[in-house]
């Protein structure tokens, strides 16, 4: 699936990482870890083709990638830390709007189905001001449930939900990774995955 070679990131004249590399295939879920400001996002971000590495190569299926190119764009969804909720829309509105700019098609009957299943059923048509910073990360968690995207790159996924929203998480993750998608998150906090691997920043 993905692959990774002798990565690098640099920001000013300071050298966030290098030589980074690892592969993940289908079922596969790694877990990058770190102190903050080693490069986990923008290692994150790179992986899901957002951003250039200083030096390195990215391959799909065997093939190598550039940024931005559309076999990343096609079959990997990245997730960042801040939720990119507008507080004017409503969370059926805003979940409508961040599928549109994935380019995802989609129903309105499949985006209340997916609120409901991440408990915004009743709180739909609420503007996103009104809710909970839990409640706004559970649009992205509807964001997942409606991706066909392959690789779920996850900043910091676990940040203000719940104990109920991290098991929702986890049950995501491992029922993804059961289709034969593949994971890789950074977090600092508790977040359950089977089988997962870590690569740990120094």
């Amino acid at each position: 699936m993905l692959e990774v070679k002798n990565l690098a990131a640099r920001r000013g004249y300071a050298t966030l990482f290098e030589e980074v590399g690892f592969r993940v295939d289908a079922g596969d879920a790694l877990l990058i870890t770190g102190a903050n400001g080693t490069g986990k996002t923008t290692l994150l971000r790179m992986i899901a083709g957002l951003s250039h590495p200083a030096a390195g190569q990215i391959f799909w299926n065997g093939k190598p990638v550039l940024p931005f190119a559309g076999e990343l764009r096609n079959n990997v969804l990245f997730t960042g830390h801040a939720p990119m909720i507008k507080d004017e829309l409503t969370a059926a509105e805003n979940l409508t709007l961040l599928l549109k700019l994935a380019d995802i098609p989609v129903t309105q009957h499949a985006v209340l189905d997916a609120l409901a299943k991440v408990a915004l059923h009743h709180r739909r048509d609420v503007s996103a001001r009104h809710l909970s910073q839990g409640q706004r990360r559970r649009i992205g968690l509807a964001r997942l449930l409606l991706s066909h995207a392959l690789l779920w790159v996850l900043d910091e996924p676990v940040t203000a939900l719940d104990t109920a929203g991290i098991d929702l998480l986890t049950q995501m993750i491992e029922s993804h990774r059961q289709q034969g998608g593949a994971i890789i998150a950074s977090t600092h906090q508790s977040l359950i995955l089977k089988i997962a691997r870590e690569f740990a920043f120094a």
